[in-house]
C-alpha cells in the first residue's frame, strides 16, 4: 500500500556489507566484522521451531572467549576447536550460565546442516534461549568444489538469519586427519579474536 514501510526480511541479506565478501573462508576486514544479518532476537515476530537445541550448564569454563555450537553431530566442532584458539566445544546445547554468554553456531554445508543451523537460528531469533550473544555461523565445507545452487541459495538465506556468516572451505589435510591450521581459518580467527576481547 501507499505510504507503507518496505516489508524487510532479516533471513536475507540486504547489503554486501556481511560478513562474507562471496569467496569462501574469507571476511570484510575492519576493526568490528560487519553484519550479515539479525543483530538480535526478533522476539515474537519469529515463531519458535518444532525441534530446538536443548540448554544446558556447560562444564566449567577454562578461559574461554567463546562457545563453538555444533548444531548437528559431524558439524567440525572439534577441528574448529583446534584450527581456531579461543573457543570451546559447547556440547550441542546453548550454554547457559550466569552473565552473557558468546556462541558461535557451527553446521556443514549439507541440506541436514543447513536445516539443523536454520533451526537454531530460529530458536534464536524467536528468543527461546536468552543470555545468549550470538556472533554467527561458521558453514564448514562438506566436499571440495563448487556447491550446488540448492546448498548455496541455502548459506545466502542463513546470512540473513545470524549476525555473521563465516564459510571454510574443503581442507582436504582435514580429511586425512592431519592437524593443520589453514589459511582459511585465519579471518575467523582475527574476526572472533576482535568481537570477543574486552572493550
Amino acid at each position: 500500500m501507499a505510504g507503507d514501510e518496505p516489508v524487510v526480511n532479516p533471513w536475507l541479506r540486504s547489503a554486501p556489507s556481511g560478513a562474507t565478501n562471496g569467496k569462501p573462508g574469507r571476511t570484510v576486514q575492519g576493526a568490528d566484522p560487519g553484519f550479515s544479518g539479525a543483530r538480535a532476537p526478533q522476539g515474537a515476530g519469529v515463531p519458535p521451531p518444532e525441534r530446538g537445541l536443548p540448554v544446558a550448564h556447560p562444564l566449567l569454563s577454562r578461559g574461554q572467549s567463546w562457545w563453538w555450537l555444533g548444531v548437528h553431530g559431524g558439524a567440525g566442532v572439534s577441528t574448529l576447536e583446534e584450527a581456531v584458539p579461543g573457543g570451546r566445544d559447547a556440547g550441542r546445547a546453548w550454554p547457559v550460565t550466569t552473565g552473557s554468554q558468546a556462541v558461535v553456531l557451527v553446521a556443514r554445508s549439507t541440506a541436514r546442516g543447513l536445516g539443523a543451523a536454520q533451526n537454531a537460528a530460529q530458536q534464536w531469533a524467536s528468543g527461546m534461549v536468552t543470555g545468549i550473544d550470538l556472533l554467527g555461523l561458521v558453514v564448514v565445507a562438506d566436499a571440495p568444489g563448487r556447491r550446488p545452487k540448492v546448498l548455496r541459495d541455502r548459506v545466502l538465506l542463513m546470512s540473513g538469519a545470524v549476525p555473521r556468516l563465516w564459510e571454510i572451505p574443503w581442507v582436504e589435510p582435514w580429511r586425512l586427519g592431519e592437524p593443520h591450521v589453514p589459511r582459511e581459518c585465519a579471518a575467523l580467527a582475527r574476526d572472533l579474536t576482535r568481537l570477543t576481547q574486552p572493550a
